[in-house]
């Protein structure tokens, strides 16, 4: 028999109250979270939770349905690699979300297992229901009421999930097991890109604070406004050690992302997540020509670019998804 699940993650501010949940059917689910995380660690969290949930039948298939290609690719594609380095990337920085992903190369060791795309919001029944309730869990959180954490795998130990905490400065809820609570300083914080005049580029291009930091250390300061927190998560991008950061990346690039590169090339958002993870390039800096509001989810900016290897101009359109800004698309053409 094959056990079909959908697995899935939120984080409210993304890092922020953050949930997470994998759904067989309605009398089938699991669902945990923390009071600080982010969607990357939700999703992972999903997956591994649904392995050692399953682990008392390791006979069964799994076939997993995700919506994040950041998950399925740390799965299918990079661990291995990470492995044999030290748990390294190949910049020889540490792979973020660690702890998760160890777990989970534990927890895979003589499952039979495979894993499909699905896309999000999108109307898929299983996909859905797991986002509801990962959703449920962070939004629990955030608010400081109670979320069902489901009545587990039938057979599994400790199958029925305890309420989360109805508390949101509570410690991790019950229905996440205690090796997955990672404190706050060893949280995931961003994914990477880069350079050709490409958004990311074939050759190097982004730099500056990222967003986080400058609202930690401004926490006195009026809140942001959209064009503000999206000029703010644009130059995060043009930074090397987040365009090198594969977790964040996926956050911030939309599910959809396209670039047009100085070739002529298009880039898809997987594409140039694989490059960015190998070449993250070089500093850039960002000079604002303006952003402009196009519509109440609907951001486009342009600028100029400037690094050792001469000036670009570039647009990028950001649209706001689940009360987060994704980069949607991005050209850049270079400066005589």
């Amino acid at each position: 028999m094959t056990i079909i699940a959908a697995a899935d993650g939120s984080a409210l501010g993304n890092p922020g109250p953050a949930g997470w949940a994998w759904y067989v059917d309605d009398s089938c689910w699991r669902a945990g979270g923390w009071p600080h995380g982010t969607n990357n660690m939700g999703e992972l969290m999903a997956v591994l939770d649904l392995f050692r949930s399953t682990a008392h039948i390791p006979h069964e298939e799994l076939r997993i349905l995700c919506d994040s290609q950041y998950v399925i690719n740390c799965v299918t594609k990079w661990m291995p690699g990470w492995k044999r380095k030290g748990w390294r990337k190949a910049d020889g920085k540490p792979v973020l979300n660690v702890d998760l992903l160890k777990d989970i190369d534990q927890a895979i060791v003589g499952r039979k297992y495979t894993f499909e795309w699905v896309k999000g919001h999108a109307g898929h029944e299983l996909n859905e229901a797991a986002d509801e309730r990962a959703r449920a869990v962070a939004t629990a959180y955030q608010q400081g009421v109670a979320a069902p954490g489901g009545p587990g795998f039938s057979g599994a130990a400790g199958s029925a999930a305890e309420p989360v905490a109805a508390r949101a400065s509570a410690g991790p809820a019950s229905a996440t097991p205690t090796s997955s609570s990672l404190p706050a300083s060893r949280l995931d914080r961003a994914p990477r890109l880069h350079s050709e005049p490409t958004l990311f580029g074939e050759s190097g291009i982004f730099g500056q604070a990222d967003l986080f930091s400058e609202l930690e250390d401004a926490a006195a300061t009026p809140e942001l406004s959209a064009e503000e927190v999206v000029v703010a998560l644009e130059r995060e991008l043009l930074r090397p050690d987040v365009r090198a950061d594969i977790g964040r990346i996926g956050v911030l690039l939309h599910p959809e992302f396209a670039e047009i590169g100085q070739s002529g090339r298009f880039w898809t958002r997987d594409a140039m997540m694989v490059a960015l993870e190998e070449d993250p390039g070089e500093h850039v800096e960002l000079e604002l020509l303006n952003a402009d509001r196009l519509s109440e989810n609907t951001i486009l900016l342009n600028y100029r670019s400037l690094s050792h290897a001469g000036s670009a101009l570039r647009s990028s359109v950001w649209l706001l998804d689940r009360g987060q800004w994704r980069l949607r698309f991005h050209q850049g053409t270079p400066e005589n």
